[in-house]
């Protein structure tokens, strides 16, 4: 079976083939990872210095998986004597139960090998084939292998210890001699430990928010699973799904699933957990994408944004610093732990290269509060978000005309485009032209705008200032009025993708434009305009809607952000057209994503691809999508808020549902927030739509 399978605890995870074995090569995933390094690159079982076949593998829970196994016959045919079982648990490592059935009437001896080796790869170094600059090391102490690697203070060791008789422990692995009476079993419990002996990076500095120490470092040799909250928990606490759609019932199940899976405790959370960005390249804290799922997430926990709130918060730039991209005020990018961030050989640590954070931080802020009238964390992160919005008008403005927009400083490792989409080609004309930098693209002018309103609500209820909200308030209005004049294309009749500095307008046609309409910069007499280009065959290819319109010259229907469909992008579209009260144009849109997740088996990949619905019975897979990912989690979450019309409103939850046609019944139970828990309830009323689900 080549098959991968995977599981993962937070910042841990294995991933392995269908026998539950592990041969990493130095470019690919295979191993195990937690905090950025590869623990493990070789993980391999024989008995009698046989590989086994893979009978199954059953993913139990998200962190948990058991391989059925027998060994080979050499024929096509499989009459196996043997079953063997692992059992694999990730949780600061990983703990396997290895059990060996013996299935003939005589007994059996069988020599039971694991060998184990580690490169130690940072993830950086997986990704571009880099190499190792440290020692390795490698110990047997008191029954225990000890793999390890040290650059200077940079220590990572992988420790392997088993329970059961008659262990060997030498420096390649761990050997068994075991005997299994007739119809018997002989078991072993094997613990490995991804053990950081010392970090080496740069600790959080400002305020004593920012003074927690990183702490890391295992008392004991064991890997222990990282849920504080059990998975029961988890989703016993979330509200209950009532519909007739028993497709919509397990994507939504699934994206509570991966939401667990994906919690990540940050070293200044107290044990708290924000959403890990996404599988398998992006287990670590991204300020957008951890401020969107957040975002998503709220109707149902508010557990993620306010630690998400606190993290960044307790991460916020305090310098500018050209390395890292760092301005004060200004929320990171992204956050690493392993080698080539400690050593500074890449800027994540953290790297602060993303223009749309910062305005985000306060827009979660303040819907965080909407929704569970927390006003205590609103003031307790009074100074955060005063730097944010100052970080907008003092440090954004690189183009002087009153528009945030970017350019990295860090010409060698800093991202080009610094938005959401942040490959090379993302920001174009529709000729195919790259325009020059800064680029304030449009999406980051109605964060900002959105960023300012919110403010302004926040220093006048909480902060006890209102000439800053009156400020505030100003600042926005005048950003919306430029915008509209300076951005609109009144030939083509939607917004410009970007600005360049000589005020060049880049006219590709793109998904950005409903992001407006979910920040509220869009004049209502342009609304409709943007709504019909969303809804257009360029754009919405029928399953979503597209990174860039059909008909650009660098569409591409499986380009990373040029054409394929992202799930999170259009449940934000969505919100935006409901906003604008475009509510059957959010409906379809949630649809077509909805029925996508059928394909998916529930869980929403990060994107893939944009060919016409028409043209395929199915959505055609991105090839290297991140899955799970947060805010493709997130996506059906969202969607169920928006079709169900959710919006708080002082201390009442108003509901204000718009179904796709064909989807019945659906009563959201439970619904937590400031009034203590709300029911929701909805019947689709429109016309039955071809779902384009096929009985096989």
């Amino acid at each position: 079976m080549s098959e991968q399978v995977a599981i993962l605890d937070g910042n841990t995870f294995v991933v392995s083939d269908g026998c539950g074995d592990i041969e990493a090569t130095p470019t690919d995933t295979v191993g195990l990872f937690s905090f950025d390094t590869r623990f493990l690159s070789t993980w391999v079982l024989t008995v009698d210095g046989h590989r086994l076949n893979a009978l199954s593998a059953d993913n139990l829970q998200y962190f948990e998986t058991r391989f059925f196994l027998v060994p080979g016959t050499g024929t096509v045919y499989v009459d196996a004597k043997l079953s063997v079982i692992r059992q694999r648990a990730v949780g600061g490592g990983f703990h396997e139960d290895l059990i060996i059935l013996n299935h003939n009437d005589k007994p059996v001896s069988l020599a039971v090998r694991i060998d184990a080796r580690s490169d130690f790869a940072d993830i950086f170094e997986v990704k571009n084939a880099e190499g190792k600059k440290g020692k390795y090391y490698t110990s047997v102490e008191e029954g225990r292998l000890v793999l390890g690697y040290q650059r200077e203070t940079f220590i990572r060791e992988t420790v392997i210890s088993a329970t059961g008789g008659r262990c060997q422990v030498d420096e390649q692995g761990l050997s068994f001699d075991v005997r299994i009476p007739a119809h018997g079993r002989w078991e072993t419990d094997i613990e490995v430990a991804a053990i950081v002996v010392a970090y080496h990076g740069r600790r959080p500095r400002g305020r004593e928010l920012r003074k927690v120490k990183p702490k890391y470092a295992h008392d004991e040799h064991k890997a222990r699973p990282n849920i504080g909250q059990s998975l029961e928990q988890w989703v016993a606490g979330a509200p209950k799904l009532e519909c007739e759609d028993i497709h919509l019932r397990l994507t939504y199940r699934r994206s509570l699933v991966d939401l667990a899976a994906l919690r990540f405790s940050p070293p200044v959370s107290a044990g708290h957990n924000l959403p890990a960005a996404g599988l398998p390249w992006f287990m670590t804290m991204f300020g957008r994408d951890s401020i969107f799922t957040s975002l998503q997430a709220l109707p149902f926990t508010s557990e993620l944004a306010s630690t998400t709130l606190k993290a960044l918060g307790g991460w916020q730039g305090a310098r500018v610093d050209d390395f890292r991209d760092e301005d004060p005020g200004r929320i990171l990018h992204e956050m690493r732990y392993g080698e080539t961030a400690a050593f500074e050989e890449q800027p994540h640590s953290p790297y602060y290269g993303a223009a749309d954070a910062t305005a985000l931080y306060v827009v979660l802020l303040d819907e965080y509060e909407r929704w569970t009238g927390d006003a205590a964390l609103v003031k307790d992160l009074e100074y955060e978000a005063r730097a944010a919005l100052n970080w907008i008008d003092e440090y954004a403005d690189l183009q002087g005309n009153g528009y945030v927009s970017y350019q990295r400083r860090n010409e060698e490792t800093g991202l080009e485009n610094q938005c959401w989409k942040d490959s090379w080609d993302s920001i174009a004309y529709a000729d195919g032209r790259l325009p020059g930098f800064p680029r304030a693209t449009c999406e980051l002018q109605g964060y900002a705008y959105d960023a300012k309103v919110r403010g302004a609500r926040l220093a006048r209820e909480f902060w006890n200032d209102p000439a800053y909200a009156e400020e505030l308030e100003r600042g926005a209005a005048d950003l919306k009025k430029r915008f509209n004049n300076d951005f609109w294309l009144p030939d083509k009749q939607y917004f410009a993708l970007a600005l360049e500095a000589d005020g060049s307008q880049v006219d590709s046609l793109t998904s950005n434009i409903g992001h407006l309409l979910w920040s509220g910069i869009v004049d209502r007499s342009k609304a409709k305009a943007v709504a019909k280009h969303l809804m257009s065959d360029r754009l919405f290819s029928g399953w979503g809607v597209r990174t860039m319109a059909t008909g650009e010259h660098r569409y591409n229907p499986i380009g990373y952000h040029v054409g394929t469909v992202w799930p999170f992008d259009n449940s934000f579209i969505a919100w935006g057209l409901r906003r604008y009260g475009f509510a059957e144009e959010a409906a379809r849109i949630a649809a077509g994503i909805l029925d996508a997740a059928v394909f998916f088996e529930g869980r929403l990949p990060e994107a893939f691809g944009g060919y016409e619905r028409e043209l395929t019975r199915y959505p055609v897979q991105y090839p290297t999508a991140c899955s799970p990912q947060a805010w493709s989690t997130g996506a059906p979450l969202l969607f169920l808020r928006t079709m169900l019309g959710l919006e708080p409103r002082g201390d009442d939850l108003v509901v204000n549902p718009k179904l796709p046609g064909g989807a019945g019944h659906i009563a959201l139970l439970d619904i937590p927030g400031r009034w203590g828990k709300r029911d929701a309830f909805a019947r689709g009323r429109m016309p039955l739509r071809h779902r384009h689900v096929t009985e096989d």
